[in-house]
């Protein structure tokens, strides 16, 4: 009754954080979570009183309509069920149920209730399902009948953040590496599965025991066996609870030898610790570098080198050495593919040469024939052959594509008369969590990142068919902002730099109290002195919330990508265009040239301060008409936001707040006031009359700055695939002005997808 009492104030003090009441000690904040699942760990034996307890919580949310109780204990409740030894089917049937009523609510509880659903009814047949396959998708386990895999990808920049909270973050994801290792994540596999099986009469310390004897061929013989025996049983039309039960057991008996299930020693429930994710922590240093890691982890450069490189791990400090020692890759041929140029005269020499004129004189020169002839004639001139690296040359992508899902690119032509081999279906085996350490101006290098990756694969179908890529930004905010390389702007504190996290907040409760609470927290982590307690401290709660939000974080809240092209006022200058998500900023150009540095003074006092801007925008009204609009007016500055400040407003307009400078003539002279004009739209274009420079920034990232600029043209960012398609439909029928065919359902815009724990809840 004291545990039970202990549990249930914790779980009350979850739910009264989510109402908005937090906790009075606020380093606390955003640790009842992780508190809460760690008592649990200390005491697996608990477990079934904690998943009593939220269960009987979610029922009195449901009668009461407490809506935002429901996704927060549901996941809490599903995290803890994974985990747990083992779980009464009565109990797991009360969750199966609540979770089937939740089809009748909109989204995000429909969708969240029909996946956990999903999940609970194989764990019913075969317990012990859910934590077997997470723990071999997350380790990369070798694994016929489950052949998933998954790494989280931590990404920082190191120019915004300091050196301090990169280096401890580096410290901090290694050492959750190299604590755990294959074969010890196999027996953890082993063990829960017999247990969740057996029950309590599983020995848990016999079976360790006899693991942990074992060589690790031995050990990996057990798992794949205990593996086939769970995935046989949970999959569709599999056996029954009682024969997944009996063949476990008997896996068991072979395992611990003349030992019976029935003499296991009455300890009580001993529950198996569940891994740390294969966590990879990258500083973000290269523009191509999402793609570069994205394309390694589907398929490896040492499985296209030479058979010496063969298992070699990559450490990301070696990319480049390794793309420089590979240029094997560039040489294979196969036989769906022309490596060359298509230049013959960079063609290689013939093996064989025209035969001798007489067998007397082998050093004479032999006689041209026709075929010389016609080579010469044929001989081009002027080409250049680009020489690509190994991540760039189709050679290595199509060599990504022979394993499962893919097509061999090295098959010989079928013979004639052969039926064609049926395609085989492609598959998304792995599962890249891509997560954002910073502020809003590492996501605006992440959508110019995304958009690059989009129009790579439009061009070139490799990532997107095989790969489930998912976004995660956890915010983190230095003490000092001025200690990073690349300050943002002036006006731009905490709140301002942390738009997006601050939406997701008000979107989910439970992303709010989770992961916007580490903003400060992370910072404060990596300035602790170096202590055992700091390592404690550290390694266990960054690396398990990063895990928690990783595993749990499965609804999408998809954020408008802006594309906007610039003008410059030198004619030879190249137009630039560039992409952002958050907002654009521009301001007058503040030091004109020494010609116009008169002129500029004889204007300002005439007619103020600023420059004269001719807007045209469709302006978006209440009944969801666009309607167009120009303006002729002398501003001194224009911001534009993509993130609305209500979670329930449209995320693709722009609001637009332009500051006009409105002059008045009174008796005492001419005076000058700033009027702000507010108003919001999705496509807009700014231009100067008179040439006047301005300055243009993205992302409130002072590195992505336009300097003379005299126009922009800001519009929704296209899907790149959309459009190719549209191009291709439009040769075929240059007169049809709406999307007619296949460009009719393509996805028109780019939206980028970043997951919370609930999406937006409505």
């Amino acid at each position: 009754a004291e545990v039970e009492s202990d549990i249930l104030r914790r779980v009350r003090a979850l739910l009264r954080e989510l109402d908005g009441h937090h906790p009075s000690c606020q380093s606390d904040r955003g640790m009842l979570r992780w508190t809460l699942h760690k008592k649990i760990d200390q005491n697996p034996s608990t477990s079934c009183v904690l998943v009593r307890i939220l269960v009987k919580e979610l029922e009195r949310a449901e009668r009461g309509d407490l809506r935002h109780y429901i996704i927060p204990l549901l996941h809490t409740l599903m995290y803890t069920l994974i985990q747990a030894p083992c779980i009464p089917d009565e109990l797991c049937a009360r969750v199966y149920d609540f979770c089937k009523r939740l089809l009748t609510l909109p989204k995000p509880f429909c969708t969240i209730g029909l996946d956990y659903a999903s999940r609970l009814k194989v764990e019913r047949t075969a317990p012990g399902t859910l934590y077997q396959r997470m723990v071999i998708s997350e380790q990369s386990l070798r694994s016929a009948p489950y052949p998933y895999r998954e790494r989280i990808f931590i990404f920082a920049d190191p120019e915004l953040l300091p050196e301090t909270i990169c280096t401890a973050l580096v410290t901090d994801t290694e050492a959750a590496r190299v604590s755990q290792s294959p074969r010890g994540c196999m027996s953890c596999v082993v063990t829960h599965a017999l247990q969740a099986a057996l029950g309590d009469t599983c020995d848990i310390h016999g079976l360790r025991a006899r693991l942990q004897a074992l060589p690790p061929g031995d050990v990996e013989h057990w798992f794949q066996q205990v593996v086939a025996a769970v995935e046989c049983a949970g999959s569709e039309g599999g056996s029954e609870r009682g024969q997944h039960t009996a063949q476990l057991e008997r896996i068991y008996h072979g395992l611990l030898g003349s030992l019976p299930a029935g003499n296991a020693p009455q300890e009580g429930l001993q529950g198996t610790p569940l891994p740390n994710p294969n966590i990879s922590f990258h500083l973000w240093t290269e523009d191509e570098q999402l793609w570069k890691e994205l394309v390694l982890f589907l398929r490896p450069l040492s499985q296209s080198c030479e058979p010496d490189c063969l298992g070699q791990e990559l450490d990301p400090l070696e990319i480049q050495d390794i793309l420089q020692d590979c240029a094997c890759c560039e040489q294979s041929r196969f036989s769906v593919l022309s490596t060359d140029s298509g230049i013959e005269r960079d063609l290689p020499a013939q093996d064989e040469p025209c035969a001798p004129c007489a067998p007397c004189a082998p050093c004479a020169p032999c006689a041209p024939c026709a075929a010389d002839t016609e080579h010469s004639r044929l001989h081009r001139k002027g080409g250049i052959k680009k020489k690509l690296s190994p991540l760039d040359s189709v050679a290595f992508l199509q060599a990504g594509s022979g394993g499962p899902g893919g097509k061999s690119p090295g098959k010989l032509p079928r013979r004639s008369g052969m039926p064609p081999e049926p395609a085989a279906p492609l598959q998304r085996l792995h599962t890249a969590r891509v997560v954002l350490l910073g502020d809003d101006r590492i996501l605006g290098r992440l959508a110019q990142a995304y958009h690059s990756l989009r129009k790579r694969e439009t061009r070139r179908l490799f990532l997107m068919p095989r790969l489930n890529l998912q976004f995660y930004h956890i915010p983190v905010v230095p003490w000092q902002p001025q200690v990073t390389m690349f300050p943002p702007q002036d006006h731009a504190g905490p709140e301002e730099l942390c738009e997006v996290a601050g939406y997701l907040g008000r979107a989910d409760p439970w992303y709010e109290s989770n992961i916007n609470t580490l903003c400060h927290v992370i910072p404060k982590l990596a300035t602790m002195p170096s202590s055992p307690s700091r390592a404690l401290v550290t390694d266990v709660f960054l690396t398990d919330v990063i895990a928690y939000y990783a595993r749990m974080g499965t609804q999408p809240v998809c954020f408008q990508v802006h594309a906007v092209k610039v003008l410059f006022r030198d004619p030879a200058q190249e137009p630039a265009e560039d992409v952002f998500l958050t907002e654009l900023l521009t301001q007058v150009q503040d030091r004109p040239s020494h010609r116009e540095l008169s002129t500029t003074k004889r204007k300002t006092t005439l007619d103020g301060p600023g420059i004269d801007l001719t807007v045209t925008y469709r302006k978006v009204v209440l009944s969801d008409r666009e309607k167009e609009l120009a303006l002729a007016l002398r501003s001194t500055g224009l911001l534009m936001k993509a993130i609305p400040t209500d979670e329930a407003a449209d995320r693709g307009c722009l609001s637009v707040t332009l500051t006009e400078i409105v002059r008045t003539n009174n008796l005492a002279g001419r005076s000058f006031s700033a009027v702000a004009n507010r108003f919001k739209t999705r496509n807009i274009k700014i231009r100067s009359p008179e040439q006047r420079p301005f300055t243009v920034q993205l992302d409130k990232d002072s590195r992505r700055t336009y300097r003379d600029v005299i126009s922009l043209e800001v519009s929704p960012c296209l899907e790149p695939s959309y459009c190719l398609q549209k191009t291709r439909t439009m040769k075929c029928s240059p007169h049809e002005a709406e999307d007619v065919g296949l460009v009719k359902y393509l996805p028109k815009s780019l939206l980028l997808p970043i997951n919370t724990f609930a999406g937006v809840i409505q």
